[in-house]
């Protein structure tokens, strides 16, 4: 599609459909600055435990504590606390459910690059031979959704952080329940072999940074950061707008 008829197609669609303040109804775009600031975006990062998760500090370059150093992941960014905020809840919500706001993509992904700027995260030698990677979605999801909404952050942070998106080397080969309803053990038994790497050499040697919307228990990125470092990976950090707890 050329240019002209894009910028006719984007014209006719915000006739149609505009865009409303998710937090106060204000037309025009789906966040507004004044909404915005009201969002607790974190100066700070956290380790990996499931409970009590400790402050890590600014000049630690390990993402886990003495607890968590068991795991596969090596550490996590998160712009925003999920339960803190009805606001927080609803961006997310509408970036992958119903009416799937999929341009929000834009406004979450300078979200997170603000996290990482005030957080001192925003570094060369972070970035530094590093790819992006989204975590995938199943065929049947993938078709009702139309999009992988993390596939759509990440490129959206790939474009400003200048490291390479790598969407289809870690594929999603099983069609699993939804993880909101399931328990921590139940999640790691329903995520359990449900993916697995395409093309090995594109990840060998790299430093991997795991795309996701919500993490909450961390099966998901745990299973993902487990084949990942099989296939050669150096390391496996995840990035994500929110974390639950």
């Amino acid at each position: 599609m050329d240019n002209f008829s894009q910028k006719t197609r984007n014209f006719l669609w915000d006739l149609l459909f505009p865009a409303f303040c998710l937090g106060c109804k204000k037309e025009g775009i789906y966040l507004c600055d004044d909404c915005r600031a009201t969002l607790d975006i974190l100066e700070i990062n956290y380790c990996l435990c499931n409970k009590k998760p400790l402050r890590l500090s600014k000049n630690q370059k390990d993402g886990k504590c003495p607890n968590c150093q068991d795991k596969k992941l090596s550490g996590l960014y998160f712009a925003l606390p999920y339960k803190d905020k009805q606001l927080t809840r609803k961006l997310i919500y509408n970036f992958k459910y119903q009416p799937y706001i999929k341009s929000l993509a834009k406004t979450l992904a300078s979200i997170l690059i603000e996290h990482l700027v005030i957080s001192s995260k925003n570094t060369e030698d972070i970035w530094e031979n590093s790819v992006l990677i989204p975590v995938p979605l199943d065929k049947k999801k993938l078709k009702d959704r139309g999009y992988n909404q993390s596939e759509e952050l990440a490129e959206e942070l790939s474009i400003i952080l200048k490291s390479p998106l790598i969407a289809n080397s870690l594929i999603k080969t099983k069609t699993t329940k939804s993880q909101m309803e399931l328990s921590k053990e139940e999640r790691e038994i329903n995520i359990k072999n449900a993916f697995v790497i395409k093309n090995p050499a594109e990840i060998a040697g790299k430093k991997i940074f795991l795309i996701d919307d919500v993490y909450t228990t961390g099966s998901t990125m745990e299973e993902c950061a487990y084949v990942l470092c099989e296939a050669g990976a150096k390391n496996v950090w995840g990035i994500t707008i929110a974390r639950e707890e």
